[in-house]
């Protein structure tokens, strides 16, 4: 049998040659270590053929080791027999021919112990093997499971808070349940991905109304969330929300007639801007209808009036609303007036 002492001292080749005679696979690609523990293995499993592997390598080639542990204990034996005779000398002459048929019994006695001590040094060999086989397998498992938990933690999506970085705007169009959405110009007000959900706590506490223009801080949607919701309220309509909260109703204003007008003559102007201003000049906050046969020039017409404000007044923010137009006019004024459009073609 083999210990692992006596393998861990053999050198390559002798590990390679005892391998090569237990049909160890692949034994000539292993390290020295690794195919000590195959050697083991193979011994724990089959101890009759590494019993007989053992035997031809000893008649092949003695061991240098086992020599010096036989002196050490004929050495040791050598020295109890002399204790024990010191002690035969200080005791009576009627007691020492017992101890002449003890010192005749010694040698199979020796027997015996040198035969259980084999047998122990075999048993304390494999058990060692297989801790070592144990505590191998264990350091893998502990190995991988921290190996895994390091790609985890490594590939992990880091936590990141956006909230009161993103600043939105949009125009609010409460629903019947109480709750609203900021809606998107570039969509032309219509429900898109771009909406912000307006929670109703929020309506009530700034008394906001279809067509306010909120500014505000958002957030990205959680899990199980759909819209981006707004968390706070920067603006309303371009005024502080404190003022806001305190405003008239607008059907409880007072109408007036308007006061100042609309210079559209100057500059980027023409011929049919000019006689608008003369016969019909047009006020701030006041409503007009242009009435005509079709394709006179209607469209032409709102166009030249809205670049005429848009160069002479600008301050004013001008919304041009185009209802069952067809999408060749919306595109064309889309590109030459410097307003917002909002279309809703025939298709």
């Amino acid at each position: 049998m083999f210990e692992i002492s006596d393998l861990k001292a053999k050198k390559l080749p002798e590990l390679q040659e005892i391998a090569k005679g237990l049909n160890v696979p692949k034994y000539k690609t292993q390290k020295k270590l690794d195919l000590v523990y195959q050697i083991l293995d193979v011994q724990a499993s089959n101890p009759k053929v590494v019993a007989e592997v053992a035997a031809t390598k000893t008649e092949e080639k003695p061991r240098t080791r086992t020599p010096r542990a036989k002196v050490t204990q004929e050495d040791k034996k050598q020295e109890n027999p002399k204790s024990s005779s010191t002690a035969e000398t200080s005791k009576p002459d009627n007691k020492k021919p017992r101890s002449r048929p003890k010192t005749s019994n010694q040698g199979p006695a020796k027997k015996e112990q040198k035969s259980n001590q084999s047998h122990k040094n075999q048993n304390t060999n494999t058990n060692t093997s297989n801790t070592n086989k144990n505590h191998r397998h264990q350091k893998n498992g502990h190995d991988k499971s921290n190996f895994d938990k390091d790609l985890k933690n490594r590939y992990k999506e880091p936590e990141f808070e956006f909230d009161s970085i993103i600043e939105s705007e949009g125009v609010l169009d409460i629903m019947q349940d109480g709750y609203g959405f900021l809606r998107s110009s570039d969509y032309n007000y219509l429900s898109s991905p771009d909406d912000i959900y307006v929670s109703q706590s929020q309506i009530r506490l700034f008394g906001l109304k279809t067509g306010d223009t909120v500014l505000g801080n958002v957030r990205p949607p959680k899990e199980g969330e759909k819209y981006f919701p707004l968390i706070k309220v920067n603006k309303i309509n371009g005024i502080d929300p404190q003022v806001v909260r305190d405003r008239v109703a607008f059907e409880h204003l007072t109408p007036l007639f308007p006061q100042e007008k609309f210079n559209i003559a100057e500059r980027q102007s023409n011929i049919s801007t000019r006689i608008i201003d003369l016969f019909s000049p047009i006020g701030k906050g006041q409503r007009g209808m242009i009435v005509s046969q079709p394709k006179t020039g209607k469209t032409m017409l709102l166009k030249a009036i809205a670049n005429a404000i848009a160069a002479n007044h600008p301050e004013v923010y001008q919304i041009i609303l185009l209802i069952d137009e067809r999408p060749e006019e919306v595109t064309d004024m889309q590109r030459n007036v410097r307003g917002e459009v909002v279309a809703s073609t025939f298709d």
